[in-house]
């Protein structure tokens, strides 16, 4: 019963793709260790529910991070899906590829084969993109990627501000060109949520080869340094899943190093600590935790035409009903339908600072922000050096990792975020907002000195649940590498690590789409076939990066 060709611990963006191309040519059998339950109801399958699914215990591994140092002591919430689909479950639905200079960097970290001209090959074969540009884009995937209808006029002021204040244009920021602003995409097909859990999982598991354990993964299995299973609770009962060629861990970046650290695999000393015997001293498991950073930029509407007149219950009822019944209106987007991506300074030779724009002043938790109309940017840099760790609490498998983020201790950072809020300021400060423009919601206008920007930001930045990094793929020779650039575990056989725990450094943009495609590559090097052919096609650069930000 318990017995598999390939054991995928996670349902998540990168496991549901891998199960469901481990298993396309019908010669391998592929079990799949799910701890959370259906995602099955409105609160996952209506877009605009969106932030209901990470605030409920039954959707949310509910991880919390340690108090953060550099914030006043503030501890964040990390959301993580437990729940068919893992957190493309209960994200933001936005779609971002990342930049074609972050894999090139990837490359030149010691990840080869992971370059741009490797990678694209790869989100072609993932996509099927509804509107995106012609030769750059999949369009036979099984990822439905759409734009919102952005309907809203506020949308168009957010593009037409940043024409006026001198930036870029992009009509497809996953094509050719990411700099500048443009329509920002989103996983939504047919009115719905398109998770991996729609797009991969369902398509897999009516195959026959591939099979759904519900259980809690405790630890793999291993044996003379070979991964032969995988150990997992169901119902209260130990119980091991056999793999009769490879254990694959695509739990999270928070879950990931955690499960390699149970079996054996990480820094020695830490592992003896808890009482753990040393399989393999891998020193670089946990560590390298990276993440992205936001401040919601509010400013008030002087016209009545935001969300903010749909808050209401009446409204909810109406706009759920549209949704249940014709999986239409305003139910069906999440509302991040405008988007940039620019460069912070001349010198800069590609995009570090990203904007998603929303029709309406709120949080991502759904409580208001403000008791009027308004809307917001959500912005921050992109590329942080601060960086965090992820150890264990003890070895019970149950006690939840020890993540210490480490947010803004890196000087930079500061800088970094001063710059976004006075550029927001900048931009919604353009002729094309004129007509909408109230008073500044937050920071708010009496919010100017470095000082003063500074204590705004550690009051009120947050993470954009973009977490990565914490079994970083790299040379095997390299004593900080975790997996090798096919994401093999170094110093275990039958191992294998594929998530966006790998990524050396974090991605421009939100991680899903590329943690799908570390799914879809790490298939091809699991299979033994050869990776699909490089791309020829070279990614528009500015050419004025040298001298200007815009």
């Amino acid at each position: 019963m318990h017995e598999a060709d390939f054991v995928i611990i996670g349902s998540g963006s990168a496991g549901a793709a891998m199960a469901y191309r481990l298993s396309e040519d019908g010669k391998h059998s592929v079990a799949v260790i799910e701890y959370g339950g259906t995602d099955i109801g409105p609160f996952i399958q209506m877009p605009a529910a969106l932030s209901f699914p990470m605030n409920m215990k039954r959707y949310d591994w509910g991880l919390k991070s340690e108090p953060e140092p550099h914030l006043g002591g503030r501890v964040l919430a990390t959301p993580r899906g437990k729940v068919i689909g893992g957190s493309s479950s209960i994200n933001g639905m936005v779609y971002v590829r990342g930049h074609a200079r972050d894999y090139d960097h990837w490359s030149e970290e010691g990840a080869t084969g992971w370059s741009y001209a490797d990678v694209l090959p790869y989100f072609k074969r993932m996509e099927h993109s509804h509107g995106g540009e012609a030769g750059w884009r999949g369009t036979k995937g099984p990822m439905h990627i759409q734009r919102g209808p952005r309907q809203n006029p506020l949308y168009a002021a957010f593009i037409e501000a940043g024409k006026q204040a001198g930036f870029e244009l992009t009509d497809d920021y996953n094509g050719s060109k990411q700099e500048g602003f443009g329509p920002m995409e989103q996983t939504i097909h047919m009115g719905r949520r398109w998770s991996v859990a729609n797009a991969y999982l369902r398509p897999a598991l009516k195959r026959g080869n591939v099979r759904l354990i519900n259980g809690f993964a405790r630890r793999v299995v291993i044996e003379n340094q070979r991964a032969t299973g995988v150990e997992v609770e169901i119902r209260g009962q130990a119980q091991t899943v056999r793999a009769r060629r490879e254990v694959i861990i695509a739990a999270s970046p928070l879950n990931s190093p955690k499960l390699l650290m149970l079996s054996g695999v990480g820094p020695a000393e830490h592992l003896r600590e808890h009482g753990i015997d040393v399989v393999a001293d891998r020193p670089g498991v946990g560590q390298n935790l990276q993440d992205h950073m936001e401040l919601y930029i509010q400013q008030e509407s002087i016209q009545p035409i935001t969300l903010y007149s749909k808050l209401n219950l009446f409204s909810k009822a109406l706009i759920g009903a549209q949704w249940l019944f014709l999986k239409s209106g305003l139910g069906a987007s999440n509302h991040f339908e405008a988007a940039a991506f620019l460069r912070s300074a001349a010198g800069v030779d590609y995009p570090d600072i990203q904007y998603h724009f929303i029709p309406v002043a709120i949080r991502y938790d759904g409580k208001a922000a403000a008791n009027s109309h308004g809307f917001q940017a959500h912005v921050g840099p992109m590329r942080s050096k601060s960086r965090g760790s992820v150890t264990l609490r003890s070895s019970d498998p149950w006690a939840d990792p020890v993540i210490r983020f480490n947010y803004m201790s890196h000087p930079d950072d500061w800088a970094d975020f001063r710059h976004c809020i006075r550029l927001t300021r900048e931009i919604f400060g353009q002729d094309a907002f004129t007509p909408y423009r109230g008073a500044e919601i937050s920071p708010g206008a009496q919010v100017q000195s470095d000082e003063e920007l500074d204590a705004f930001i550690k009051d009120h930045a947050e993470s954009a649940y973009h977490p990565c990094g914490t079994c970083r793929m790299g040379r095997a020779d390299d004593p900080m590498s975790v997996v090798d650039p096919e994401c093999r575990v170094i110093g275990v056989d039958g191992l294998r690590v594929a998530d966006s725990s790998i990524f050396p450094r974090i991605t421009n943009g939100n991680l899903n789409a590329p943690s799908i495609m570390v799914g879809e590559k790490a298939s091809d090097h699991i299979l033994g076939r050869q990776p699909l052919s490089p791309s020829n096609q070279e990614p528009w650069i500015n050419p004025r990066w040298q001298t200007s930000d815009r």
